[in-house]
């Protein structure tokens, strides 16, 4: 099956209803009372200026309430010599700089020294900034981004920012009118202490990071040993990442765990070689290996020893980036439930056999041949790909995927670590490593390490000073949001590093803006409610990111099982052209706090951004729609579904009128929309008699299709109506039977 090709961008911002700053980042406080046409240049004779807005005393914890009050202050441009940088800064609230009339200006002060900086106030004549950034330089070359929007407003804006630096810059970057940019004051409130010194990036990776060569003595001792402690420890606080440096391994048998990650330290797969194989397994729990979470491989080559490398695992577990010379066998020993999975960028020169595996999804790989299905296996770019032929046998296939790019990886560049940012693809098949590689590599100094006890104001002021981040394996509390407003910085996290927002905030904010990458990590909800846990973009975002989109990849939600947990929704995209690659967003089912209203959630992905991408979605058990998408030209190449178990009657799940919450909700104002092989599964443990009237939810226009969908109940416990709206037969007895629509409408 081939994908249809993407329809055109929307006008603009305005097709957007209203403009919004981040929350809780940026406070309005009062402007002037009214907004005049800038009194600047011919074009405003006609009216009168705008009133000066007096000076705003700054919060006293924020310390010194105007560092930039008579200090050196340049600027790119001046409209005219009574409309100096100097005005700006002066303090008096009747003078103003205003720059020449294009794109893009700046304006700058010295305070003199490096002070701690936490927040900016911008004072706008009526001639304001659109699209600007603040930012902080030591020695006024080198320049750090602390905050950036797309939809400044106007008046009197307030910007809380973490950081520090000597110099303050406004970068304007698009104006609000057609005149320039125009400032009554600049203010900046810094610390009146110690300045704080800056965050160190580099440094060694942690305890929880075990390194190893091939001259290593006592490797399988060590790998058995972390097996140990997490076979079955699947809720335990405990991280690990088994990286190897380039070389080959002889006679390894690499059994994970939980909360284990297993990587080769090579720029290829290939540079680092297994005559062994690397294991998941289900003996721990009888056989069943559908509770296998929370793992992953990378970049490794493997010689499996009996031919055939074993890979049971269930959802939240990667296989990215390796090259399997020989099989692949994704179920248990005895064939036992499982419930997968992802492979992604990955060469397997046998066939996979996928056996007793319910659902997979394959990208942008090349096998040698895959066998068997259960419901539903998708498969998009896959060099020797089964063809398609849903629901018998249950394949979906596409023959490329629109838009990928693989996930950022470490690896040692001689005897340095660097990181490694692929670069996109478009119409992606087969692997990224072919050749040379694609992408950019940035030392192991650009990133601060993040290691246990790190605290949010830490991470935050390394953004700020323009560090990347990289999460060594741990749990991270976090009081405030994790805030990324730079473009193109990476997150990315190490052994299943975990975040837990304290207090109900969310846990980590992305703004509207390039680039950004985040990747392997779990976030795992608090017990006070934060309305959102993974946020992309504020509210209205509206900037096109098509040349460099936002990427998550295995970032992973947690509601509940490690302890009760409580969140509106587990991930928000409002940014446009978002891709979001391997996601297992999870209202636990089982584990401690555990319960109807003991975990509450919900929703899963709430989706408002335009030509959002979702390559690989696992969401399930929320307490009202898993998936809600309300942004034009979304895609989703394969989504897996449970209906939360724990409902307690019928009466819970009444949507108004319809029974039951759709798991994949498409809002009824949306005019295109597309997904492959999507599925959707019942089983309401506490009364079995709940009945859905159908698992997806769709307006019926022309541009809204889907292809390859089943809804199944699980041996009779609830049942669906219909497959989508009133499309699909039901579902019926006990014989866990999918009924299935292969197009629609």
């Amino acid at each position: 099956m081939r994908l249809t090709s993407a329809r055109p961008r929307r006008g603009g911002p305005a097709a957007r209803l209203g403009l919004a700053l981040l929350a809780a980042t940026t406070l309005a406080l009062p402007g002037p009372a009214a907004l005049a046409a800038p009194a600047t240049g011919a074009s405003s004779t006609a009216a009168a200026p705008a009133a000066a807005p007096a000076a705003a005393p700054a919060a006293a914890e924020c310390g010194a309430a105007d560092a930039a009050r008579g200090r050196p202050a340049t600027a790119s441009s001046t409209e005219n010599a009574g409309l100096s940088a100097a005005n700006a800064v002066d303090g008096d609230g009747g003078t103003r700089w205003s720059s020449a009339f294009a794109d893009p200006q700046w304006l700058q002060v010295d305070l003199g020294s490096v002070r701690q900086l936490c927040r900016v106030e911008l004072a706008w004549e009526a001639a304001y900034g659109r699209a600007y950034q603040i930012q902080a330089s030591d020695d006024g070359v080198t320049w750090r981004t602390l905050y950036s929007t797309a939809n400044g407003t106007g008046g009197t804006e307030t910007v809380a920012v973490s950081g520090s630096g000597r110099y303050v810059r406004l970068n304007g970057q698009a104006r609000g009118t057609a005149w320039g940019y125009s400032l009554w004051e600049l203010r900046v409130a810094a610390s009146d202490g110690p300045t704080v010194p800056p965050v160190q990036g580099g440094g060694d990776l942690g305890p929880n990071v075990l390194v190893f060569d091939p001259g290593t003595p006592g490797i399988q001792a060590k790998l058995d040993e972390v097996f140990r402690k997490q076979e079955s420890n699947q809720f335990g606080p405990e991280r690990y990442a088994l990286l190897f440096k380039p070389g080959t391994y002889q006679n390894l048998n690499a059994q994970l765990g939980f909360y284990t990650s297993i990587a080769g330290l090579g720029l290829k797969p290939d540079d680092t070689t297994f005559n062994g194989d690397v294991t998941v397994d289900a003996g721990w729990f009888n056989g069943n290996a559908t509770q296998n979470f929370w793992r992953s491989a990378e970049n490794l080559a493997l010689n499996p020893v009996n031919g055939t490398d074993r890979w049971a695992v269930a959802q939240a577990a990667p296989f990215r980036r390796m090259h399997v010379r020989g099989g692949l066998n994704l179920a248990p020993n005895g064939y036992g439930w499982a419930s997968g999975g992802y492979i992604a960028d990955s060469r397997v020169d046998g066939q996979i056999g996928n056996y007793s595996q319910q659902q997979w999804y394959t990208r942008d790989s090349a096998i040698g041949g895959f066998s068997n299905g259960v419901w539903n296996q998708v498969f998009s770019g896959v060099q020797g790909a089964p063809a398609q032929s849903f629901p018998n046998p249950p394949y979906t296939t596409l023959d490329t995927t629109p838009v990928s790019r693989e996930k950022p990886f470490l690896y040692l560049d001689g005897n340095e670590y660097r990181v490694f940012v692929p670069a996109k693809r478009t119409n992606a098949r087969g692997v990224s490593w072919d050749g040379t590689p694609q992408g950019t590599s940035r030392p192991l100094n650009q990133f601060y390490l993040v290691k246990p006890g790190a605290t949010a104001a830490t991470i935050n002021q390394a953004l700020a000073q323009g560090l990347d981040l990289l999460f060594t394996p741990g749990v991270y509390h976090v009081d405030r949001p994790i805030e990324v407003t730079r473009p193109d910085t990476v997150v990315l996290g190490l052994g299943l590093a975990t975040v837990v927002p304290d207090n109900g905030v969310t846990a980590i904010r992305v703004a509207d803006v390039d680039g950004v990458r985040l990747a392997g990590l779990l976030v795992d909800a608090g017990p006070v409610n934060s309305p959102v846990l993974v946020q992309i973009g504020p509210d209205n975002a509206a900037a096109d990111h098509a040349a460099d989109p936002t990427t998550l990849q295995d970032v992973f939600v947690r509601v509940g099982g490690a302890g009760a947990g409580s969140a509106t929704a587990g991930i928000v995209v409002n940014s446009d052209d978002v891709i979001v690659d391997h996601t297992w967003i999870w209202r636990a089912d089982h584990g401690t706090g555990v319960g109807w209203t003991v975990n509450p959630a919900d929703y899963g992905l709430v989706v408002r951004g335009d030509d959002v991408l979702g390559t690989g979605l696992f969401v399930e058990h929320f307490k009202k729609y898993d998936v809600e998408w309300s942004g034009e030209r979304g895609r989703t190449i394969f989504f897996q579904n449970e209906i939360a178990y724990d409902a307690p009657n019928q009466t819970a799940v009444q949507n108004g009128a319809t029974r039951g919450w759709a798991a994949y909700k498409v809002d009824d104002n949306v005019t295109t929309h597309e997904g492959w092989g999507l599925g959707s599964y019942c089983y309401f443990n506490v009364d079995p008699s709940i009945r859905m009237d159908h698992g997806f939810e769709a307006p019926v226009r022309p541009g809204v299709r889907f292809h390859d969908l089943l809804v199944v109940s699980l041996g009779g416990n609830g049942q669906y109506e219909h497959v989508i709206n009133g499309t699909g037969g039901a579902t019926s007895g006990t014989s866990t039977t999918p009924s299935t629509v292969t197009s629609f409408p």
